[in-house]
């Protein structure tokens, strides 16, 4: 790794980011498998749909687990939005739609990562909760499960959808950005380029940590 990088996440942040990813991708395979007629070769592969049930459930908890830590480590930046300033990157689309001159500044997530977290926060606990009802259908009123299916499918649908957003933004949508998630260290560039305002608040907070420099106003055996 060479000097000059700057810590973007911890190793905590990326080891949920990439259990919630990883089994959010299951599930939505799993899932098609158990839906649609023409992917029940997913089950046979599995070794039948009733394997493919016990992955879906309980890749399930696992979901649910990593949620939970997504939502209490992430909710307070990503998942309120700051305004007046979230607004003005709204109004030009951040840029990612059409060309602009001066896109407006965000912070350590912009209000595309934040709709992304608030769909997959939101959806997330609908297809835990309906999901836990689907799993024993029999303890409940037929009319309850029923619709339970209809917002499961529905969440399904949400998810997906901007579940391949994030990947082509995270990837050739925004070059650098995998980065973040995979080493946990971005360069000063294109930290400037997509999040200045955090790259400012971090310097005058004294919280950038620079590899291969020591933190400002730290002394010997301060940890990590």
């Amino acid at each position: 790794m060479r000097k000059g990088l700057i810590k973007a996440t911890d190793s905590f942040e990326r080891i949920v980011h990439w259990c919630l990813a990883i089994s959010c991708l299951i599930l939505c395979i799993t899932g098609l498998g158990m839906m649609f007629q023409s992917f029940n070769f997913i089950g046979t592969l599995m070794g039948g749909l009733k394997s493919l049930k016990y992955v879906h459930n309980f890749t399930g908890i696992f979901f649910a687990v990593s949620l939970f830590f997504t939502i209490r480590m992430w909710w307070r930046e990503a998942g309120v939005l700051d305004l007046p300033d979230d607004w003005e990157w709204i109004k030009v689309a951040g840029g990612y739609l059409w060309h602009v001159d001066k896109v407006p500044e965000a912070g350590k997530y912009n209000v595309g990562q934040k709709a992304f977290f608030l769909v997959v926060a939101g959806f997330g606990i609908i297809m835990i909760l309906t999901g836990l009802i689907m799993w024993s259908p029999l303890s409940f009123p037929a009319w309850l499960v029923r619709w339970m299916f209809v917002f499961h499918a529905l969440g399904f649908v949400a998810i997906f959808a901007f579940f391949f957003i994030h990947l082509y933004l995270g990837t050739v949508g925004s070059p650098g950005s995998v980065d973040a998630m995979l080493t946990g260290w971005v360069t000063r560039a294109w930290l400037k380029k997509q999040h200045p305002k955090w790259l400012r608040e971090m310097e005058e907070n004294g919280t950038l940590e620079v590899f291969g420099e020591e933190k400002p106003g730290a002394g010997h055996g301060h940890g990590h």
